[in-house]
């Protein structure tokens, strides 16, 4: 008679575990594939900007306005680095729903996580399309340099002053308390199916633009 350790997993443990690590080595591949682009575009920006510090130096100020094309390439930039830099954030979150579905049998789990992934980078990509927006119309008034540094000391320490005052509002705190305790989210924004995972994914991805839209402004 063949007998079954105490300790051994059940059959949807042993799955849990392995989606886990399917996750986690997912999310591992979107950000640095991420950071190589951001790397690269950095490298690239750096080389532009050492350019138009020759051409000031000469006298020859870039009087060129930005068109549509690099708005596009601003918004990739910015959506890439916001994917890089909140995925590994929003993971224990990740794990935590794609256990939580299997548990609860949903036959669509591995979806319902990734509709939850999608909703939350859709949420950072529109922080990303507002983000991009501002900084062409800060360049077009002349408020940034041509590395895209403040030119203004009167706009910079106003971004700065408005990071600090948002850092003790009330909403701040609230949004900060949904991002810092996954279990919680969980429990009280739980949804069903592909389509509660996108909606999560969206409320989730809204509290943490609540917790550091300021930072990222600033």
């Amino acid at each position: 008679m063949q007998t079954v350790a105490p300790d051994a997993p059940s059959p949807l443990e042993r799955l849990i575990r392995r989606e886990r690590w399917v996750t986690v080595l997912g999310l591992a591949a979107m950000t640095a594939l991420a950071w190589t682009y951001l790397v690269r575009e950095a490298a690239s920006m750096q080389s532009m900007a050492m350019d138009a510090r020759v051409h000031e130096t000469m006298g020859m100020a870039d009087m060129r306005v930005w068109g549509v094309a690099d708005g596009l390439a601003l918004f990739v930039m910015w959506a890439v680095m916001m994917a890089g830099m909140m995925l590994p954030s929003a993971a224990p979150v990740v794990l935590l729903i794609t256990s939580v579905y299997r548990r609860r049998g949903d036959r669509h789990a591995r979806l319902s996580s990734v509709a939850f992934i999608g909703g939350y980078l859709l949420v950072w990509t529109m922080f990303s399309a507002a983000a991009a927006t501002t900084q062409t119309g800060l360049h077009r008034a002349a408020f940034l340099t041509p590395d895209m540094a403040s030119g203004s000391a009167v706009a910079g320490g106003a971004i700065l002053l408005m990071a600090g005052i948002y850092q003790w509002l009330p909403i701040k705190n609230s949004c900060l308390t949904h991002c810092q305790s996954p279990l919680g989210f969980i429990t009280q924004q739980w949804r069903e199916g592909a389509a509660g995972g996108f909606t999560m994914g969206v409320r989730h991805g809204a509290f943490c633009v609540g917790c550091c839209w300021a930072l990222m402004a600033l």
